[in-house]
Parts: structure tokens; C-alpha cells; sequence
């Protein structure tokens, strides 16, 4: 491993309108699952050290995992106390293999190489599949979930830097690939083309099937990609490896450009209760607003603008900022509870869900983080007289 010295971010966060801090603490006090936990450890990551993030200039010194100073960083002290270095997996799943990825990077920052192999396999060879080969979410029967383009490929494309196996960072690229294939509206004619399915279950009954556009779902989808778009582009021995680069970014753009049409879309009012955030599902007029997937979105914005700065063009950055003060609007003073948010137990609830969720917090904290370094990155960009 590559050694690095953390220290603190020297910028400091620019005002979102909210206490940032507020927000994540609440997110971590939320927190009961292992996919939360891994999303409030990647919150904490990109909020406090934005130099070990996978969207930083250089996430992978000498093409390695960086061996930090683990004390230091606030993500990895958090972290390791859900992390099992014994066992089959990094955590207790809850019938996924996939959700206890999520810890994944942090369990490889934390020099967990071991049991981050064992949970490398427990998805590759122990979990099953549909015809496609695309991994399942679930452990008892073939299930293709959106959110498991969050959970297990980026795990698998850190994991491949940390074993030196370009082999396996294609196998991560191949599943996001192989969910979009089975979960995507691809008829260019059809509405909300671009958009994901939530859940593909042929072996069970209607009632866990969900064919709708899940506004979180989708969001969980377009980050995935874009954590495992930057593992390609900033790893040396994938840095060339442009046709898979680019499916990648078209991918991710299919998803934001049919949020957008979702939104504006002829006949659709303004979502309830709060105007400018995106519906939690995409393509039904009347589902509540969703302050959970709306904040992921304009994050993937942000990130996707420094990342391929060529794919988004202004007006997609003003819809991230529209989304960004939307949330803003449902962040509250006293606690940091950001609601409204999709109902993570039922999820295919429409009505407005007031309790809010530990996702939904460190969502709010990833768009945070990621308009900062898209205002550093920009604010660069025109010191150059490049934008």
C-alpha cells in the first residue's frame, strides 16, 4: 500500500443554508443497517477527508490503496466498529450480500484486505444469479435491486485496485452494465426513457416486485456508476479503457436526463410538499416529493460536472442547485432531520414520510460535499481561464 499523509481539508465548506453537522449526526444516530452504515462511513469520508474519497485528484497513489493514519480519519473510526474481520462477510446482511459491500472501501482503507476477499467472494461465487449473469441483491432467490449498483461495484473496483486484478474492475463495470440492461426503459419513444425499475424478481410474487421508477433507486444507481466511472478513470492500468469509461457515462447521464424529463414533464404539478424536489417515484404525478433521492441526484450532478465536465453542461448544474436548495427547504433547524424522505421499511409507499432515515442524511451530506469540490473545482477552472 501506498502510504499518505491525512490532514484536515484546508477549504472550508461554503454555507448550505443548514448545520451540515447536525445532519450527519442525526444520519449516524438513524443508522440500524449495514448499507447505512456504509453510507454514513463514504458521508464521512467525502465530508471530512475529501483526499481519501475516490473523487478526489488522486485516490489511488502509486495505483494502491492508500495506507492512512486510521486515528485521523473520522470515516474509518466509524467504520470499523460494524466491520467483521471474521466470518464470511464484512457484516451481517440481513439476506443481502450485497448491502454489507457497502463498507467495503472503508474495510480496504482500514488494511482489511482478508476479510474485504472473503466478502469479494461470498458475491462472486455464493450468491445467486440470473441467466444474465448479473449478481443477485438477495441470497435466497434471484433479485436484481437497483441499489446494489451502489453496494457491491464500487467494493468490487476498489477491491480490484487493492489486488492489482483489472480483471475484476471489469467484472464490476459488467454488473452495472448487466443491471441497466434488465432494469432500464431503453425504447427511446418510451416515457422517462433512461430511468431504472426498482426491482426484477422473476421467481417471486407480485407483491415483491417493483417495475415503478423509484426516485432512490435510481439515485443509488447513477452514484454506484459514478464511483466505480471514477476507480476507471483515475487507475492506471484502466485509465485507457474508454468504451467501458464511456457506457459508463452514458449510463449515468440516461439516469440524470430522465430525472429531468420526469420533472418537467406536461401535466405533472409541482411536487408536495415541497416544490423543486424530485417525486419518489419518477413517473407518477402524484407521489410526494423525496428530499432522500433528490439530494443523491444533484450529488451525482456535482460529481459527474468535475468528473466528465464534457457530459454536463450548465443548465444541468442549475437543475442540481434548484434540487440542492430544495432540500435545503426541508432540512430541520433544530435536529438536522431532513424530510420528507422515501420510506425505507415500505418502500412502495407514495405518502410523504416524516420520520426521515439514516440514507436520507447522508445523502443530504454527499450533495454537501459534492458542490464543494464542484465550487473548488470551478473556481480552479476559471483561475485558468478554462471556464
Amino acid at each position: 500500500m501506498s502510504s499518505r499523509s491525512v490532514t484536515p481539508h484546508s477549504t472550508s465548506n461554503p454555507d448550505p443554508g443548514f448545520d451540515i453537522h447536525k445532519v450527519l449526526d442525526k444520519g449516524l444516530e438513524l443508522a440500524a443497517h449495514s448499507w447505512e452504515w456504509g453510507t454514513a462511513a463514504e458521508a464521512l469520508l467525502e465530508l471530512y477527508s475529501p483526499e481519501l474519497s475516490v473523487f478526489c485528484k488522486d485516490p489511488f497513489p502509486g495505483d494502491e490503496i492508500p495506507k492512512v493514519d486510521v486515528e485521523k480519519v473520522p470515516s474509518l473510526v466509524y467504520a470499523r466498529k460494524f466491520i467483521s474481520t471474521e466470518g464470511g462477510g464484512l457484516c451481517e446482511g440481513d439476506g443481502s450480500t450485497s448491502d454489507p459491500s457497502s463498507l467495503g472501501p472503508s474495510a480496504l482503507l482500514l488494511s482489511y484486505l482478508p476479510a474485504c476477499t472473503r466478502q469479494a467472494r461470498a458475491l462472486l461465487r455464493h450468491t445467486p444469479r440470473l441467466p444474465s449473469g448479473a449478481i443477485s441483491h438477495r441470497v435466497t432467490t434471484p433479485e436484481l435491486w437497483s441499489d446494489f449498483v451502489y453496494m457491491a461495484p464500487p467494493f468490487l473496483a476498489h477491491h480490484a485496485v487493492a489486488t492489482a486484478d483489472p480483471s475484476l474492475l471489469h467484472v464490476a463495470i459488467q454488473q452495472c452494465l448487466l443491471y441497466r440492461a434488465a432494469l432500464q426503459r431503453t425504447a427511446p419513444a418510451t416515457p422517462f426513457h433512461g430511468l431504472w425499475a426498482h426491482i426484477l424478481a422473476p421467481n417471486a410474487p407480485p407483491a415483491d416486485q417493483d417495475p415503478a421508477l423509484w426516485l432512490t433507486g435510481n439515485a443509488w444507481a447513477a452514484m454506484g456508476m459514478a464511483r466505480v466511472l471514477a476507480v476507471v478513470r483515475k487507475w492506471g492500468p484502466s485509465r485507457a479503457w474508454r468504451t467501458w469509461r464511456a457506457a459508463l457515462e452514458e449510463s449515468i447521464m440516461a439516469i440524470l436526463h430522465g430525472a429531468v424529463h420526469a420533472q418537467t414533464r406536461a401535466g405533472f404539478p409541482p411536487a408536495k410538499p415541497q416544490a423543486g424536489l424530485l417525486r419518489n417515484y419518477l413517473d407518477e404525478g402524484d407521489a410526494s416529493g423525496d428530499a432522500a433521492g433528490t439530494a443523491l441526484l444533484a450529488a451525482v450532478v456535482y460529481r459527474m460536472a468535475v468528473l466528465v465536465p464534457e457530459r454536463v453542461d450548465g443548465g444541468m448544474v442549475e437543475r442540481a442547485d434548484g434540487w440542492r436548495e430544495a432540500v435545503r427547504a426541508c432540512v430541520k433547524s433544530e435536529d438536522g432531520l431532513v424530510v420528507p424522505v422515501a420510506n425505507i421499511v415500505v418502500w412502495q409507499e407514495r405518502d410523504v414520510f416524516w420520520r426521515g432515515s439514516s440514507e436520507g442524511q447522508s445523502f443530504a451530506v454527499m450533495m454537501v460535499a459534492a458542490w464543494r469540490d464542484f465550487l473548488e473545482w470551478r473556481g480552479g477552472e476559471e483561475d485558468e481561464g478554462l471556464v
